[in-house]
């Protein structure tokens, strides 16, 4: 583990504790932490060897677990996420309408054919839902439906993507940049620690939530069925969030699950970000943030159980 090592509860007017055994003094999360910060959690969490992660249990104080240098890295897909909470935001859907029409530009189409990117089979001219969209954004991870939605929510992706830095902003998400909708452009940059507040923030709209549950669907104007994206929502509890790979941001995963003793109330959020290695494929990147990930889920969820369980 790089440099040295850091422990510290997070709250309001957190403390930072080093382990040379210097005096305490309040400090905020520092953009570069040296390694890993242990909140109140009784014991290290199975961390990955590389990159950067947090986890933390939505309501519950001093539960903020961040490791690795918390500096601004890119986050590919994971930026979808946000794109859908400004969607959300500005075009309100009840939990089960469909919403307004959207049709297909030739823009949307011809991106279709990409294949150095995630995109969806569409035509120009189709219509679609505004939930469709959604759907087809988050569930295969459409670049193209992204942008789609982007250009009718501002006119452009420019101007969506200011509104994406607007919305981070109030959420204190101040080591965030948006360039785009997709997360396909390597200078959307993020770290762990603002993944959370995002992730908080996303699970609290049920349309979101029940899109990125959802493991597989059709749509209707697409031939076959959609396939998320993001395998681990066949473990226990486990009911989200995003996946995202590329050259530049490696494997990422932003998750969220219930522990598996049924307590609904509780919710464990985590991302881990920058997974794998240079010289790995991207598939083998997204295998590494997997694995990553479901280390830390089987991990917190066994501890969330064991807090509900007399005597253990």
């Amino acid at each position: 583990m790089i440099g040295v090592a850091v422990s510290a509860v997070l709250a309001v007017g957190c403390w930072l504790v080093y382990n040379s055994g210097a005096q305490a003094q309040p400090a905020s999360l520092p953009n570069s932490t040296p390694a890993s910060i242990i909140s109140a959690w009784p014991w290290a969490l199975p961390w990955p060897t590389t990159g950067q992660a947090a986890v933390t249990v939505n309501g519950q104080a001093d539960s903020l677990t961040v490791h690795g240098r918390q500096r601004p890295v890119a986050i590919a897909s994971v930026t979808k996420v946000m794109t859908a909470l400004v969607i959300l935001r500005d075009h309100p859907l009840g939990r089960n309408a469909a919403g307004p029409s959207i049709q297909v530009d030739r823009q949307a189409a011809i991106e279709s054919g990409n294949r150095d990117e995630s995109t969806v089979p569409i035509t120009a001219g189709q219509i679609f839902s505004e939930r469709q969209l959604l759907e087809l954004m988050l569930i295969p991870s459409g670049n193209n439906a992204a942008r789609l939605l982007a250009r009718w929510d501002a006119g452009s992706e420019r101007a969506f993507a200011r509104k994406m830095n607007a919305t981070a902003a109030k959420l204190g998400m101040k080591n965030t940049t948006y360039t785009g909708a997709s997360g396909y452009e390597p200078t959307t940059v993020s770290t762990a620690v603002d993944q959370l507040k995002l992730a908080r923030q996303a699970m609290k709209n049920p349309v979101l939530r029940d899109i990125v549950a959802t493991a597989k669907t059709t749509v209707p104007g697409i031939a076959d069925e959609i396939v998320n994206s993001n395998k681990l929502l066949g473990l226990p509890g486990v009911i989200g969030l995003k996946t995202g790979t590329s050259t530049p941001a490696g494997g990422a995963l932003l998750w969220a699950a219930h522990p598996t003793s049924g307590d609904r109330d509780r919710l464990i959020l985590g991302v881990v970000l920058r997974q794998g290695d240079p010289e790995d494929t991207l598939e083998e990147r997204k295998e590494a943030a997997f694995i990553a990930s479901r280390r830390l889920i089987v991990a917190a969820q066994r501890y969330l159980n064991r807090q509900r369980t007399p005597n253990s």
